[in-house]
């Protein structure tokens, strides 16, 4: 005969196998996620805490796109205003600023899901990454080639190179300069086919753990590719009137030339997710690091004087990678002030920072073009051309990168 308890004041009766079945399957329950919360993953590491959202990366993103900006702006304005070359000489390592953090970030997402399962979704993260890059890119391409009055410069190379990634080997400055900044995206594109056959080559061999030693060999790698090429390719045009530009074509633009700073991003992850001990002790030093950082640039601009010279041409670029990896460990760490400091400014540069970095060339030309724009100030022409440049990436990025970052999201959850 079934026990039935008390009626409750509604006058409901509450039967007692309702009850002791409730309390069982809230207890299972219970069982089951304390067993999922303490199950070690394959690759485990030591609990961190972190921000959700991490304010020191937005203020290095923003402080990349400003420095760039500014130094592709002194060129495009014949070296305006007249104190513009000197403070942004060294405004093209911005570039490296952004190869730091791609490392780190792609890399980051991928090492927190070994670390979790012990393997990682290709599917997602060729989803996530041509969903991120190449909508706002074909958007800003097609302006290229279809609108001559957006081009910085007066050709451009054949449409097959941009399509390939294939534009920064072999580029021509002097006969084929518009849309040259693109070069960087070809060696992102180059990273993100490399890095996922290699680290599932790694876990087939289970040699991942022992792997720290690949990011050192890649970088002597580059070290001496770029030795080859300086002695071998750039040196016999050194006395030619377009010797710069054959050093862009062989020093500056090759892919495997230029990996030091993804390497070092790569490298700050791996210690973020693998060393928690190494971590730890860092975090203690943000600030300190932050000024190590900044010594280790101010060293890698006085060597980088000279751009065509050997030293700068072969061992500028390592350098210019551990200042900006310093940098970006500072902006990691809770106890530095990059990571504590909240800016909405930097947020949102940092957020529209792609959308300006495609078409802050064309925009600059054209707002040089604007009637009576050599009569003004170069100071404000500038700040003009700046506010137009935020304004025109402000509807690449709500025009095409948003929709295209909503698509992928529900893309991901299928």
């Amino acid at each position: 005969m079934e026990c039935r308890a008390k009626p409750l004041r509604g006058g409901f009766p509450i039967s007692v196998k309702k009850v002791q079945y409730a309390v069982l399957s809230s207890v299972k329950k219970r069982d089951i996620t304390i067993r999922s919360l303490t199950a070690q993953p394959r690759y485990s590491v030591q609990s961190f805490p972190q921000q959700q959202k991490l304010y020191g990366l937005d203020h290095l993103r923003a402080a990349a796109i400003c420095y760039v900006f500014l130094f592709h702006y002194f060129i495009l304005s014949g070296g305006e205003p007249a104190w513009l070359p000197g403070f942004a000489a060294f405004g093209w390592s911005g570039v490296d600023l952004f190869f730091v953090l791609s490392g780190y970030l792609i890399a980051s997402g991928l090492f927190r899901q070994i670390a979790d399962t012990g393997h990682f979704s290709v599917r997602d993260f060729f989803i996530r990454r041509v969903f991120r890059i190449i909508p706002a890119y074909l958007a800003t391409l097609a302006l290229y080639f279809c609108v001559p009055l957006f081009r910085e410069k007066e050709q451009l190379p054949p449409l097959w190179k941009f399509l390939t990634f294939t534009q920064n080997f072999g580029l021509d400055l002097r006969h084929y300069g518009t849309f040259s900044h693109a070069w960087s995206l070809c060696v992102e594109e180059h990273f993100y086919l490399l890095l996922p056959p290699v680290l599932l080559l790694l876990l087939r061999l289970h040699r991942f753990k022992r792997a720290y030693w690949l990011p050192l060999l890649l970088l002597f790698c580059g070290i001496a590719l770029r030795h080859y090429s300086y002695q071998s390719c750039y040196l016999p045009y050194a006395a030619q009137e377009d010797a710069g530009v054959q050093w862009y074509r062989y020093v500056y633009y090759p892919s495997y030339n230029r990996l030091d700073g993804l390497l070092a991003g790569v490298s700050v992850a791996a210690v973020w997710h693998f060393v928690p001990a190494v971590r730890e002790r860092l975090c203690r030093y943000g600030n300190l690091m932050f000024v190590l950082g900044i010594a280790v640039l101010v060293t890698a601009a006085h060597v980088c004087v000279d751009p065509l010279s050997y030293t700068a041409s072969v061992w500028g670029f390592p350098l210019v990678a551990l200042g900006y990896g310093c940098v970006l460990l500072s902006a990691l760490s809770p106890s530095s002030f990059l990571y504590r400091c909240r800016a909405r400014f930097t947020a949102f540069i940092a957020a529209i920072s792609y959308s300006i970095y495609l078409t802050h060339k064309g925009i600059i030309h054209i707002t040089h073009q604007f009637p009576g724009a050599e009569d003004l100030n170069p100071g404000l022409l500038l700040l003009i051309s700046a506010a137009v440049s935020i304004a025109a990436a402000c509807v690449l990025h709500v025009l095409v990168e948003r929709p295209f970052m909503r698509l992928r999201g529900r893309m991901l959850q299928r």
